[in-house]
């Protein structure tokens, strides 16, 4: 069936039943193990593993009434790479979903006119999913890290997540997100990146440039923080800097910037959150040999 190709391979009963199937001969596909049932509304019209679409469909199938994808869902939906999680849908607080077992629901008395978008499956918009990610992650760190991932993958902007927020009146998080969103507007793209910044406040640090534009011999680096007045940058490394091949063109841009006569630091996100007195402390030390004078 076409239907079922575009669904992942899965149907509901009513798609079913609306072009002419009777229970019967469902049943009958069932029993002879060419359909398999995946809940109360929803079959796979194949044997195996389903695609991730085809589970989002089941759980909207499942869900009921108003169910669309949301959170982190709606942006892996969207192209969200990197993120894993179980399956969050949402609905309006009125419409009594189902709650079936591996899918969290959540009723939602935020959904306004313009948060879904015309696309199957119904999902909610991805600056508006971004928020709704971070106010339901599990820690605030996963909070500020699905909202820069979403913005680093460009499938939204700090802007419109600001927009997104302002629909949250009240919640613990708030001000939090309201942080993280300036800092990635202001050039922070990592997690790293927040968290050393925040680090620099707490210590009384003076304030970085960051995402500087560097010209080098070897072309156009991008530095991730940079205090120009003092010759000092530091470079926050994520897991990726340690393949082979983007620890080379880190050595080469080090190099570079060396022979430049800045004075490069290297901190490790394990480290930032492992030992950040110990590195910020080199930080506050190179800044001092450059001139920098505490307040």
């Amino acid at each position: 069936m076409d239907l079922a190709a575009r669904q992942g391979g899965v149907v509901s009963r009513p798609q079913l039943y609306s072009v002419g199937w009777q229970r019967w001969q469902i049943d009958a596909q069932v029993r002879a193990q060419r359909w398999v049932i995946k809940g109360r509304q929803s079959l796979a019209l194949r044997t195996g593993e389903l695609p991730e679409l085809g589970h989002w469909w089941s759980a909207i199938f499942e869900v009921g009434a108003g169910a669309a994808l949301d959170g982190a869902t709606a942006l892996r939906a969207a192209g969200l790479k990197g993120f894993e999680g179980p399956i969050h849908i949402s609905t309006p607080k009125s419409a009594r979903p189902r709650r079936p077992r591996g899918i969290v629901v959540h009723e939602t008395r935020r959904r306004v006119d313009g948060d879904l978008l015309p696309l199957e499956p119904p999902r909610v918009r991805a600056s508006t999913a971004a928020i709704r990610a971070a106010l339901w992650a599990v820690s605030d760190k996963q909070a500020s890290l699905v909202l820069a991932m979403t913005v680093q993958q460009r499938l939204t902007t700090p802007a419109d997540l600001s927009d997104a927020l302002d629909q949250v009146r009240r919640h613990r998080r708030r001000r939090l997100l309201l942080q993280v969103i300036r800092e990635i507007a202001g050039g922070a793209q990592s997690t790293g990146e927040i968290d050393f910044l925040r680090l620099c406040r707490k210590h009384g640090l003076p304030e970085p440039d960051r995402q500087c534009r560097r010209v080098t011999s070897n072309g156009i680096a991008f530095l991730d923080v940079e205090w120009t007045e003092y010759d000092v940058v530091v470079e926050i490394e994520g897991v990726h800097h340690q393949e082979a091949d983007r620890a080379l063109a880190d050595a080469v841009r080090q190099n570079e910037l060396t022979i430049d006569r800045d004075h490069v630091l290297r901190i490790p996100v394990l480290g930032l959150h492992t030992e950040p007195d110990l590195f910020i402390h080199q930080v506050a030390r190179l800044l001092h040999a450059q001139g920098w004078k505490a307040p």
